[in-house]
């Protein structure tokens, strides 16, 4: 993998299938905060795009499968990718479980005890992104913080779907 060009190997817009519908205000806010954090700095290249971008993502899931839809700035289409939800669907659930008892502890517990919850929670945080960076392998180069954004955003798709 070359060097990213931060002028052109960058994602400007992200939208979420909305056909889904909404979850929670705590998992609300997470896709908010992604999407944020996403657009303000990532590194997002499709392998063998010559024209370069900046890109627009579109993520849904289609029949139990992950669908990354890249198209330019301009909207012309680029390439699209479906993914296999298999390989996240351990990491998602356990994930989702630790979120919930992070959100549960920030209300009531003790500093040390949310602490804990949140190293955890990190942890499995690192290992749903290592997994998705390794999935688009071949497909899309991204670094590890874009791939940590997106996997936050395949979590809030799954929990909504």
């Amino acid at each position: 993998m070359t060097e990213f060009d931060p002028q052109r190997d960058r994602l400007v817009d992200v939208e979420l299938d909305e056909t889904i519908g909404r979850s929670t205000p705590d998992v609300e806010h997470e896709r908010a905060v992604a999407i944020f954090d996403l657009i303000e700095e990532n590194s997002f290249r499709p392998v063998n795009d010559g024209a370069g971008g900046p890109y627009r993502l579109k993520l849904s899931l289609v029949d139990s499968r992950l669908v990354f839809a890249i198209a330019r700035e301009d909207g012309s289409d680029v390439v699209t990718h479906i993914l296999s939800l298999t390989p996240f669907r351990r990491i998602v659930k356990d994930y989702y479980m630790i979120c919930e008892s992070y959100y549960d502890a920030i209300r009531s517990a003790s500093p040390s005890h949310i602490e804990a919850i949140d190293m955890g929670r990190r942890g499995l945080h690192n290992e749903g992104s290592q997994t998705l960076k390794d999935r688009l392998g071949g497909k899309i180069d991204i670094d590890f913080d874009t791939a940590r954004r997106l996997f936050t955003l395949v979590c809030v798709l799954h929990w909504r779907g």
